[in-house]
């Protein structure tokens, strides 16, 4: 690891007080050279300096360490992409500095006339003092920040999730196929708020689309709808009408949701539905294989 300490003409400093108030950054790119030559620019100017290679690394940085700043790329690799850990570091560290680099002039342009929930987005390269000069700035007036009142996907399905359940319930009772079975509304709704506390976890924590996780709600919810005398298609059905009840509740808060991520986010939900369906389905397979084993067979005559 790079050594931390410094000389300032007379002696070296590098104690233990002189580490802890230093200002702590999370440095984000994709590019290994970028992210060393500024590692140590950053460090040698009295910054803690922690790096991240794309947006999975950094924001399990953010939900494990505290941050005063964030210095990342735009564009990275993979699912997510500057605007995705800005989110989350707003979210997790309200008060970082968060700042944005892109090799796209006429994007910061255009970006610069939306409302965007980063201080700052620079254009690269940026002169090294520059960097230095602004970062001391923003930390020097943080919590002087224009007001958003934009929301992440995530916060909102995680504060209309009642809103979204009794939506969903409203559209299973208004379905022939579904509603035959009567069932209390614990019964009926017992599965859904473990699958959404779920969902808002993927959409703060992102994977790459297509990544395999257990869902322990879509586990419980397959044996549960065995129990229950579900069919396969009804389970179909009622995961469709649940993805349809989440963007029913997007449609109704269109007036805060965050756009900049909006895309990614939906491609999130579809993807993670997806998934607990499937899970849900392969468990109500095995319970019904379980069960068949279970049946005595008929006495010969």
């Amino acid at each position: 690891m790079p050594s931390t300490a410094w000389w300032d003409g007379n002696h070296v400093h590098d104690t233990a007080l002189e580490r802890s108030v230093r200002p702590k950054i999370l440095l984000v790119d994709d590019n290994a050279s970028v992210r060393d030559t500024l590692r140590a620019v950053l460090e040698l100017s009295q910054f803690d300096v922690k790096t991240a290679a794309n947006v999975t690394d950094a924001i399990h940085l953010i939900y494990t360490e505290a941050f005063d700043v964030l210095l990342s790329d735009l564009h990275l690799p993979g699912a997510g992409d500057g605007f995705t850990i800005v989110s989350a570091m707003r979210h997790r560290h309200p008060d970082a500095v968060t700042l944005l680099f892109t090799g796209y002039p006429a994007l910061r342009e255009a970006m610069d006339a939306i409302l965007l929930q980063a201080d700052e987005i620079m254009v690269k390269p940026m002169p090294v003092p520059e960097l230095l000069a602004l970062i001391r700035e923003k930390l020097k007036n943080r919590g002087v920040r224009r007001t958003s009142n934009t929301e992440r996907v995530a916060s909102i399905l995680e504060r209309e999730a009642d809103a979204t359940i009794a939506d969903w319930l409203s559209r299973v009772e208004e379905d022939d196929e579904l509603n035959h079975l009567v069932l209390g509304h614990d019964g009926r709704t017992g599965h859904l708020p473990l699958l959404i506390r779920e969902l808002v976890h993927r959409l703060r924590v992102p994977r790459r689309l297509g990544t395999k996780q257990v869902s322990e709600g879509a586990v419980e919810h397959g044996k549960i709808r065995h129990a229950q005398g579900y069919t396969i298609p009804m389970i179909i059905e009622e995961s469709r009408m649940l993805q349809v009840s989440l963007f029913h509740t997007l449609q109704s808060n269109l007036n805060v949701v965050d756009f900049s991520l909006l895309l990614i986010d939906v491609m999130t939900i579809a993807d993670e539905v997806d998934s607990q369906l499937k899970q849900t389905i392969m468990s109500f397979t095995e319970a019904s294989v379980a069960n068949a084993r279970t049946i005595p067979a008929p006495e010969p005559v």
